[in-house]
């Protein structure tokens, strides 16, 4: 009964050692060799200074600024709060919020609002928006910055990024990076 003891206990140190501690250094470092962009979190940044990463949303509440999805998350796109919020669809703390960001949007534009500018994805935390989210918000944009609604609109067209492969996920905009080329192109 002892030797199993004891056998147990060295058994379970050194899978703690090799699998615990070992595989997640190993596998770090391989990543930080190999892609550090990617490890790191693919932060972005502007004159020495982080000001977002390419894989988690930011808030954009200003007109001159492309919006993204709104976020699940309990702090804005805090990404220790990442997830859902898991209300139904007859939810009605949901349909009143959906309800209201609709109505907001449709102050400056009365087509019909692209669901993923009023839904959050289930991260709560998505950088990205589709292609046709990011078109209906080109003339309140251009009109906000005093630019032509086709400046804005090539702007949008030049940062679709395409499927995966060809096949994975949908064709998607980047908010944070088409916002920052919309900065870079009134410089």
């Amino acid at each position: 009964m002892k030797q199993a003891l004891i056998i147990s206990i060295r058994f379970t140190l050194v899978t703690t050692l090799l699998l615990g501690i070992g595989y997640p250094l190993i596998v770090t470092a391989f990543a930080h060799l190999t892609m550090r962009d990617k490890a790191d979190g693919q932060l972005i940044t502007r004159n020495g200074q982080v000001i977002g990463s390419k894989i988690i949303g930011q808030s954009f509440t200003s007109d001159k600024y492309f919006h993204g999805r709104p976020s699940a998350a309990g702090n804005g796109y805090d990404a220790t709060s990442s997830g859902g919020s898991n209300f139904a669809p007859s939810n009605q703390k949901l349909i009143s919020r959906i309800e209201g960001d609709v109505a907001k949007y449709q102050q400056n534009n009365n087509q019909p609002v692209p669901i993923d500018l009023v839904t959050a994805s289930g991260s709560g935390l998505d950088p990205d928006i589709t292609p046709a989210a990011a078109l209906y918000q080109v003339h309140r944009v251009a009109l906000a910055r005093q630019l032509s609604d086709n400046t804005v609109q090539r702007l949008v067209e030049t940062r679709v990024q395409p499927r995966q492969f060809g096949v994975l996920g949908e064709p998607r905009v980047n908010v944070l990076e088409l916002n920052l080329a919309l900065d870079q192109l009134q410089k």
